[in-house]
């Protein structure tokens, strides 16, 4: 797997807490927030799997049924505010 380097943004305090850690424990801050976001990652998949599934189930293949899921605004309101033209 191909490495890439992509900057994050975290708060202040955050990267306070990932320096000193980092510092603490000998390794650099890219290990430590690594580590944690695999962690995190490990501990939350079946609530990502869920959130995955439950957008497959509202897709049927339209562009309405897309924009609402990337929106989070439902088809319903989607064609109450004027619909999609789906002929694009």
């Amino acid at each position: 797997m191909a490495t890439l380097a992509a900057p994050i943004k975290v708060d202040a305090h955050t990267d306070q807490l990932i320096s000193h850690t980092a510092h603490f424990l000998g390794r650099s801050k890219k290990d430590i927030v690594d580590q944690a976001v695999r962690e995190y990652i490990d501990n939350h998949r079946d609530a990502i799997q869920e959130g995955v599934s439950n957008a497959l189930k509202q897709l049927d293949g339209s562009l309405g049924a897309s924009v609402s899921v990337l929106t989070g605004v439902s088809q319903e309101e989607i064609a109450a505010l004027g619909g999609i033209d789906e002929t694009r």
